[in-house]
């Protein structure tokens, strides 16, 4: 009987059922902008460039680095180990649990990915803020990271590319999260001393302390396409002011036509176009190794020997950037508007003027 029941009916019923074949969760994607259904290899294929809508979504910190290196190729650059909850601190969970499962659904050890290795046949060194690990957030991990990262470039005579995405300082860490900013900011000192260019490339989204710190502090600053780049969020801004804010506001888009970021370039000339800054940069450090750098009122460049201001104007066109939208005469910064505005009975601060302070507004 017991040969009947485990063996026969098992076989009876396995034959007699259809059996349902496993589909993968991730085999179409819908684009958030378009609402385009997109076949997952194909997406992968374009480098996660939604084909129809242009639309560049969020890449893994491997993923990044595959597309940046020569042949996909790179080694992991040693990172210290550093305290994984120096608070204990808690709220709805343990932050020790929330690692647990950042660190499960990642397979990184925390925000922030260094790799080394070749860029069109030239030593780079690369770090990237992975968004899914919490947020990106700043923590002491990643600080230890990006400090390791930047004095690795040191030691290699290499440049060194950031690929931000972060929603800011991690509150489970309180201020030793906040402390490393200043920690990395000593680090971007270590490069410009040794006359090595520092690039950043803003993602989507690169937001709160890390925009506010080492993130603008690049010799270039590159943004990809539609990237929501800020210290506070448009939501917050616009319940601050009551005001409604322009479209694209705080975009990549826009914070170009105001000269916050130098180019626009989409994530298919991205490669080619670091690797281009990286020869302009470091043509004045290749030279020195020959004893022959130029200099400027008696001095070396700081990145080497002098280079053209348009160089990296050419560049950025030459690699189809997006260009500048015209900003209107009312947005544009004059050095006599304040004091036309006091004219107008408006201080520079644009607070009222006392004279007028009883006329209707």
């Amino acid at each position: 009987m017991n040969w009947i029941n485990n063996v026969v009916r098992p076989k009876i019923s396995g034959l007699l059922s259809t059996t349902k074949r496993d589909v993968p969760d991730n085999l179409w994607v819908k684009c958030p902008e378009s609402g385009q259904m997109v076949f997952y290899k194909d997406l992968e294929a374009n480098q996660f460039v939604v084909p129809g809508s242009n639309y560049h979504m969020r890449l893994a910190a491997d993923q990044r680095l595959a597309h940046l290196f020569d042949d996909g190729q790179y080694k992991v650059v040693p990172v210290p180990s550093v305290q994984q909850d120096p608070l204990k601190f808690r709220d709805g969970r343990k932050y020790t649990d929330r690692l647990k499962d950042a660190k499960a659904d990642t397979k990184l050890e925390d925000a922030v990915l260094v790799g080394e290795g070749l860029l069109e046949g030239r030593q780079v060194v690369s770090a990237v803020q992975d968004f899914r690990f919490m947020a990106g957030s700043l923590g002491m991990a990643a600080g230890e990271a990006l400090i390791a990262g930047m004095l690795r470039a040191v030691d290699l005579k290499a440049p060194f590319i950031l690929f931000a995405a972060s929603g800011g300082a991690r509150m489970q860490e309180g201020i030793l999260s906040l402390m490393q900013m200043p920690r990395v900011t000593i680090a971007v000192q270590r490069l410009r001393e040794n006359r090595l260019p520092y690039i950043v490339v803003l993602t989507d989204p690169t937001t709160g302390g890390v925009t506010a710190s080492y993130a603008m502090l690049g010799d270039v600053h590159i943004a990809e396409p539609g990237a929501l780049i800020c210290f506070a969020g448009p939501r917050v801004i616009q319940q601050t002011i009551r005001e409604q804010l322009p479209d694209g506001f705080q975009r990549s888009e826009y914070l170009l036509s105001h000269g916050m970021v130098d180019m626009v370039v989409h994530r298919h000339q991205m490669r080619e176009t670091l690797a281009r800054l990286c020869s302009i940069f470091m043509s004045g450090l290749d030279a020195s190794r020959g004893k022959d750098v130029r200099k400027v009122n008696g001095k070396s460049h700081v990145n080497g020997a002098s280079v053209d201001g348009k160089l990296i104007e050419t560049a950025a066109r030459e690699t189809g950037i997006t260009e500048a939208e015209a900003v209107p005469p009312s947005q544009r910064f004059e050095a006599g508007r304040g004091d036309k505005a006091k004219r107008d009975g408006e201080t520079s601060s644009g607070a009222v003027n006392p004279k007028d302070a009883g006329r209707g507004i």
